[in-house]
């Protein structure tokens, strides 16, 4: 029988693999992957897939192997033969050396068959041959790799595939035998001897069996020189064992195998636990021979431990020349070099080495990847998270590394392959953060001031972390140097690109004083020393400030030091720690100099406290199991906890415990929060006493977070209270559940456990059917289930029959039947007769022609009717009605017997009147529903005829200049500080000197813990309001707007004590509004940084939106009075009253001149419901559109006339022939001045040509709008009623059409503005964009928040939502423009679709929603998609390095340099401080500030109060 492979396409019926995030999901399980130097192949359940090294699908084949008869395979297959056999492959080796990818295995009957194809293209099959080359089973314990074999007699290397295949004490049924050994060494080509997948050698085959029937798997194999390893478990009775061989490839292929050396790897002491191998690695690039792997110890697989062997050394292992593996322990057992990390559940890892540093990558079975670096002294900085998913998806035990940038590995899960990045450099922003990341990775490359990969920074200088672990990157030492003398000895921990460092300095200063005495010596890498007298120290301690800088990097420190002799006390632990901090030594009798007696923290841990206290013991912590999430609300339990004051939790992974703070304390439980965890895993638990010490020793677990795949059922009824069963994983975690109609009700669950929890449904608002997503509550996150809940109306009974049977009542309910999907267990029924209950036992349900029917019985009751049922289900309660026939009948015979005689007495009685009535009703509703009819259709056709003609050249935009924009943003409320803040045109650009009192607070304010302490200290106090913040705030950027660098750092610092304060408890509410001074900060921040970018892309298409709403609003009416008009976006300032109009061309001469000369005509555009001053402001429009500049008199000067028979008629808002109803008088408009199309209308100066009879412009009165009416009557209501003919009946939602084509008319701009917003210009957001994001990251990584809404949250309410709509909704902050209170009205609707773009929730939108919502209802979709597109493109782009943000903001800075007052700014801020004076020093004192801040506090009271006013020279 032969057998042929056939390299097909992958079938689309199939489940289809997918491109994700970082990774590629197979659709099968992962059965084998490999990896050369470009691409990745991936063998899978009948598939193989060949990608590209970042995981782009290139090639996918099915693997489906056709049986064929006798005799030889041929090549071209029929079309009927179509493969009905699985080929799975057990071998997958790349042979890069010969082009090809090997591939074998076997058919489902356990025949072998292989392949060779080609390593570029797996489609093209180069050789095919059935033949059994791995294990003839599916196995995972089996090992195939390629080794180099030379000769005595031949120095050429030849490559073969070595298979070391599992052996099992049980017999497996083989369809085709073949002989295949324990080890085997087979051909690779077909010239070598005996063909391709030959053993065969010389006189014998290359291969060696087993002796007996032994239980053997092997894990890996690989080659070091001319030495092949092997690594196996081999389970004997009872007992397990990890076995390592070893032979020597340099014998040839025959003889190779003969000389097979091994033993036995103990982990553990002398073997006495049962050890496993579960996965291995080679460590690369040293002399000896280093190998690592995962070692289950103690019989189970969870208790991992990974180990480091030596295993180079011959240990003189005897010569097997046909092994059973059974080697002598006592003799051959390989000790480990160190035991590097132990951690449960870890099931794979890889090695590399990094300069100096071993760097492991951990894999485990609660899916996380662990990064551990590993020194050569086997000691580690704390290990990192790669990455963690959210459930319990485990790690396949081999991981490989990228060979084209070494900069990723791959990770294999069951079907899904990811590739990660080794490092985050990326991430860290200072020097400070790169070096404590403590990854030897990452580097601090001094060009980019940046953290990066060492290959990323080639031609500059770094630094990085140090060859061995330190666990700080400055250290120091205080040595006693004379008996009045000390010196004080500091140490760089870092390595270097290059050595000696010419440029590295050092600096030590005290209150701005050198500190140091003697002749300065020139600092050397790594050290700085610092001679001082002791007489300096006082005795609580010297603050020191150390400046070291190294090429250009700043490595500065704040550091207490104290006089060694002078910290005296009981040796207690807290002395102890104090001492050695302080940089002194600890002996047995205190503290002393470090010269003296060397110390650590270490030997303070076996001295008491200070303090005597009770031991308090902890008995035990619930929950002890959470989801890395947390738990806000945890109980300990125990005895003597009435002193703790806080609890620590430290996770095994973490460098630093985190304290929670206690509550409800009761000496014998009390209440803590469990933090949030960057990994899975065991955290030990301890209680923090007052003096230091933590007592008691528990642990709790880190697990996945929860999550629901079903919900049954899957509906409920509006009132809500249904019972809910959620299924999935972890669902025990879950503290709340919240549905999405009603987000901030948290519903509480009536019974959970891991894998079910049940709660009741909340009630819904009735109406229409709908969705909503049930949401799962962990801690202070929120999880959505992938299945959603229905709402439906209530269930309908309708009916209700009872039927005797013996002592019971049978009682069958009718309901109308409904997707509800009832069961009979949520009902509670009860009949009732004669005011006493019956309780009715449910017991089945079935269906029939569209109704439900509910059975349930009343045991032992004497009554056979009931007059009622009360059914409860939920929390509603229905009373039951039977239907009774008879009584309904009579009534109902005598009701239909009556009608004919009340009919023909209505008749006879109302005759007359009816058909006079009759009469004048249909002519009414024939006139209504022909204006109905007519305004319908006229809104038809506007909007089917609306044409595109708004005008795109307005000429030049009118731009205010930067100051004025600025101070429109800074001081939106008060038109003076606007003005007192920005210097007059003839003053920008000319540096003015400010006084000393004005130096003095400017000083005060560069000082970052001044600034933040103060505007702490002055947000706390309830008098400084909301007003106060955001003037303050605005005050201090108008000060610092000549540092943008130092700006932008106390408000990152600002914005992460707000974070800190805020963003724990309600993270989605972080920036949501102004309510604090760092937020207006923000905005004004954003306002600075992007004004070039608005100015320069956005500027343009918001100056066109303004103008398109303009000119379309001005095609329709316009009340004069209201401002509402016709054409609007804005349904509260549709004009839906308007009568009929008319346009009219209009030839528009100007007087020039007294002696009556006119200029050449204008045509205008006009209405003839247009009032006059609505004529003027179009005339001057069209004239500006038309010359390009306005026109030189002002409109409020201006009058018109009317050419009529031959003379001009004065034009005036209101005349003696106005109309006049009741007390209002209506303005005149051309149609009253019966003014035709075509008229020529003549424009005068009121100075040249005053009128007869003068009138100012009626707007002036404060009574305008209650003198006056325009288009819309202020009596329409009560005058249609005496008088429903004066005017046609007008509907507003006929006109709602009007919206659509105003909507329809502008919507290019409104598109084109938002595109240009969040569409990056050459593919890359604004520099401010980009780095803001980027802030907002970090924050999150370091607030441990995982939540993608929490992120997409925070930009949204700091970018489009902060800037973004306020500019849209104020373009008179932008350009020389009058925003109307109708325009005003549009662009809110449009500023309304901006922010629903950014939303996350799908709006549920019915016929009664806003129109603003329904308007761009079917935009909103598409543009939340650019929009996450937007927020994906700013992920990808390269991060901004500190220097290039930091030259931008320089020069934006320059750009402007003068513009503002900043003395006025300086003035109006010490206001502040001198309100505030006593809580800022209070706050400074707390933060532990230096006395030399408060010093200059005071001198800038002291000047203050010399000179009153801070003013220029």
């Amino acid at each position: 029988m032969k057998l042929m492979l056939l390299p097909l396409l992958a079938v689309l019926a199939r489940p289809a693999p997918c491109q994700e995030d970082g990774g590629y999901n197979f659709g099968q399980e992962i059965r084998h992957f490999a990896v050369d130097a470009g691409r990745v192949y991936v063998a899978t359940d009948d598939r193989l897939h060949q990608l590209s090294h970042d995981l782009r699908l290139n090639r996918t084949v099915d693997l489906r192997a056709v049986v064929k008869g006798a005799g030889t395979v041929s090549v071209q297959l029929t079309e009927a033969d179509k493969g009905t056999d699985t080929f799975r492959v057990h071998v997958l080796l790349p042979f890069v050396s010969g082009g090809t990818l090997i591939t074998c295995g076997v058919t489902s009957d356990n025949c072998g068959y292989c392949e060779l194809l080609d390593l570029v293209d797996i489609s093209r099959v180069l050789y095919r041959e059935p033949v059994l080359v791995g294990p003839p089973w599916r196995s995972n314990a089996s090992v195939a790799i390629l080794v180099n074999v030379t000769s005595r007699n031949s120095p050429k290397s030849e490559t073969y595939i070595l298979t070391a295949v599992q052996q099992l004490n049980r017999s497996i049924d083989v369809g085709c035998p073949s002989d295949i050994g324990a080890l085997n060494l087979l051909n690779t080509k077909n010239d070598q001897r005996g063909g391709i997948f030959s053993a065969i050698s010389d006189s014998s085959n290359a291969m060696v069996h087993y002796k007996g029937n032994p239980d053997v798997n092997f894990v890996d194999g690989f080659q070091v020189g001319a030495v092949i390893y092997l690594i196996f478990n081999h389970n004997k009775t009872g007992t397990k064992e990890a076995h390592l061989l070893w032979f020597k490839g340099d014998q040839g292929k025959r003889d190779s195998l003969k000389d097979i050396r091994g033993g036995i790897l103990a982990p553990t002491d002398a073997g006495k636990s049962a050890t496993k191998v579960m996965a291995s690695s080679l460590v690369p690039g040293a002399t000896q021979v280093l190998w690592v792997g995962v070692f289950a110890v103690d019989g189970e697989e969870t208790n991992t431990q990974l180990v480091l062997f030596d295993i180079g050394s011959d240990l003189g292992g005897r010569t097997d020349r046909d092994p059973d593996f059974r080697l002598h322990r006592e003799k051959n057992a390989l000790k480990p070099q160190a035991v590097v990390y132990r951690q449960n559940n870890m099931t794979s890892v890889l090695a590399v080495r990094h300069r100096a540093w071993m760097v492991f990558f951990i894999g485990t079975d609660d899916g996380q990847v662990i990064k551990l670096a590993v020194d050569k002294n086997y000691r580690s900085p704390c290990p990192s998270v790669l990455y963690r998913s959210n459930d319990d998806r485990t790690v396949r035990p081999k991981l490989h590394m990228d060979q084209v940038d070494r900069k990723h590995i791959y990770v294999p899960f069951q079907n899904q392959i990811k590739r990660m990045p080794v490092a985050t450099c990326s991430n860290y922003a200072t020097v400070q953060e790169c070096w404590s990341a403590q990854d030897p990775h990452c580097v601090w490359c001094i060009s980019k001031s940046s953290c990066t990969f060492e290959d990323d920074c080639r031609g500059s200088d770094w630094l990085s972390i140090p060859d061995d672990f330190q666990q700080k990157m400055i250290s120091h030492r205080v040595v006693e140097e004379k008996t009045d003398e000390i010196k004080l000895i500091v140490l760089t921990h870092v390595s270097v690109s290059r050595s000696p460092v010419s440029n590295f300095t050092c600096g030590f200063t005290a209150n701005s004083v050198n500190l140091c005495t003697g002749e300065a010596v020139s600092p050397l890498i790594p050290q700085c020393t610092c001679t001082l007298a002791k007489s300096t120290l006082p005795t609580d301690g010297l603050h020191v400030s150390i400046r070291i800088t190294l090429w250009t990097a700043d490595l500065s420190q704040q550091m207490r030091i104290y006089n060694c002799s002078d910290m005296i006390g009981p040796p207690t632990s807290s002395l102890c720690i104090q001492c050695v901090e302080a940089g002194c030594g600890w002996s047995e009798t205190g503290c002393t100099w470090a010269n003296q007696k060397a110390g650590n923290v270490s030997v303070c841990q076996t001295l008491p406290s200070k303090r005597n206290y009770s031991t308090p013991i902890i008995s035990s912590v619930s929950p002890h199991t959470v989801s890395f999430y947390g738990k806000n609300q945890a109980k300990l339990t125990g005895r003597n906890l009435g002193d703790v004051i806080r609890v620590r939790i430290r996770a095994d992974m973490d460098c630093k415990p985190w304290e929670s703070p206690v509550w409800s304390n009761t000496g014998e439980t009390l209440m803590f929060q469990i933090p949030s965890a960057n990994s899975k895993g065991t955290a030990k638990v301890c209680v923090l006493l007052p003096d230091g010490t933590c007592h008691g020793t528990t642990t709790i677990s880190y697990r996945s977070l929860p999550s629901c795949n079903n919900i049954t059922p899957d509906s409920s009824w509006f009132s809500g209270n249904r019972q809910i069963t959620l299924m999935g994983s972890h669902l025990d975690f879950v503290d709340g559940i919240a549905l999405s109609h009603s987000p901030y009700k948290i519903l509480t669950f009536t019974e959970t456990e891991s894998q079910n929890l049940t709660f009741n449904s909340s009630q819904a608002e009735y109406g229409s059917i709908f969705a909503s997503y049930v949401h799962l509550v962990v801690a202070n996150q929120t999880l959505t289930c992938s299945k959603l809940m229905t709402y439906y109306p209530e269930p309908e009974f309708s009916n209700f029959t009872t039927t005797r049977v013996g002592d019971s009542v049978l009682v069958t309910i009718q309901k109308k039947a409904d997707k509800l999907d009832m069961s009979p267990q949520e009902l509670s029924v009860w009949g009732i007769q004669r005011g006493a209950d019956y309780k009715c036992e449910m017991q089945k349900k079935e269906t029939s022609n569209e109704t439900d029917f509910f059975t349930c019985k009343i045991e032992q009751t004497s009554e056979a009717k009931f007059q009622k049922l009360k059914i409860i289900y939920g929390n509603k309660m229905v009373l039951l009605m039977p239907k009774s026939l008879s009584s309904y009948s009579m009534l109902s015979l005598l009701f239909l017997a009556s009608i004919p005689f009340i009919v023909i007495f209505a008749v006879m009685i109302y005759r007359r009147k009816q058909k006079m009535l009759a009469d004048q009703m249909n002519k009414r509703m024939e006139e209504l529903e022909f204006d109905i009819r007519s305004d319908i259709r006229q809104g038809f056709v506007d909007l089917q005829t609306e044409k595109a003609d708004l005008l795109e050249n307005v000429g030049a935009i009118p731009f205010l200049d930067y100051k004025h924009f600025a101070a429109k943003i800074f001081f939106p409320e008060s038109e003076s500080m606007m003005v007192s803040c920005i210097k007059d045109i003839g003053q920008d650009g000319v540096q003015v000197q400010l006084d000393e009192v004005c130096q003095a607070v400017s000083r005060l304010i560069h000082n970052q813990l001044f600034l933040t302490s103060m505007v702490h200290a002055i947000e706390e106090q309830k008098s400084f309001g909301i007003k106060d913040k955001c003037v303050f705030a605005s005050l201090l950027t108008v000060a610092l707007h000549s540092d943008l660098p130092y700006l932008t750092e106390v408000m990152e610092a600002l914005l992460r004590d707000l974070m800190q304060q805020r963003g724990a408890t309600q993270p989605k509410l972080l920036l949501r509004r102004t309510e604090s001074i760092v937020e207006k900060l923000l905005t004004n921040w954003m306002s600075i940084c992007l004004y070039g970018f608005l100015r320069e892309t956005v500027g343009e298409h918001l100056f066109l939106i303004v103008s398109a709403l303009t000119q379309q609003t001005a095609k329709g009416p316009v009340d004069c009075v209201t401002e509402k008009a016709l054409y609007t976006l804005s349904e509260d300032w549709l004009l839906w009253q308007a009568q009929d109009f008319a346009t009219l061309k209009l030839k528009v001469l100007f007087a020039v001149g007294c002696d009556g000369e006119v200029s050449e005509p204008l045509e205008v555009n006009a209405l003839n419901c247009d009032t006059v001053e609505q004529l003027k402001e179009k005339i001057l429009a069209s004239f500006k559109n038309k010359f390009g500049f306005p026109y030189c008199t002002p409109i409020r000067e201006l009058c018109v006339e009317h050419q009529k028979n031959g003379s001009f008629v004065p034009l005036e808002e209101v005349d003696a022939s106005s109309v006049v109803v009741g007390e209002v008088t209506m303005l005149n408009t051309l149609k009253h001045y019966q003014v035709p199309d075509g008229a020529t209308v003549k424009v005068l100066s009121r100075k040249t040509h005053p009128p007869l009879s003068p009138q100012g412009s009626l707007r002036d009165d404060e009574n305008f709008s209650g003198k006056y009416f325009h288009l819309i009557d202020p009596e329409d209501v009560e005058d249609q009623r005496t008088n429903p003919e004066r005017k046609k009946l007008k509907l507003k939602e006929v006109h709602l059409t009007k919206l659509l084509s105003t909507k329809v008319a502008v919507h290019s701009f409104v598109e084109n503005l938002f595109k240009s917003i969040w569409g990056a210009t050459h593919c890359k957001a604004p520099l401010t964009v980009k780095y803001f994001f980027d802030f907002l990251d970090t924050q999150a990584d370091n607030m441990k928040i995982n939540d993608p809404d929490v992120l997409h949250i925070w930009k949204t309410n700091s970018l489009p939502l902060r800037y973004w709509v306020n500019i849209i909704k104020n373009p008179q902050f932008v350009f020389d423009v009058e925003k109307t209170a109708h325009l005003d009205g549009c662009l809110s609707v449009i500023a309304q679709a901006f922010m629903d773009s950014f939303s996350l929730s799908d709006a549920q939108l019915g016929k009664y929603a806003p129109t603003n919502k329904l308007l761009y209802a079917k935009d909103i979709p598409k543009f939340k998609q650019e929009v996450k597109s937007y927020y994906q493109q700013i992920k990808d782009q390269s991060p901004i390095t500190p220097s290039e943000f930091k030259g931008f903001l320089l020069e934006e800075s320059k750009k402007h340099e003068n513009e503002f007052n900043q003395a006025v700014a300086l003035r109006d801020l010490h206001k502040f401080i001198q309100r505030y004076e006593k809580v800022i020093k209070e706050k400074l004192d707390q933060n532990g500030a230096p006395a030399e801040l408060t010093e200059q506090l005071h001198h800038v009271k002291t000047l203050f109060d010399q000179q009153k006013s801070c003013s220029w020279d």
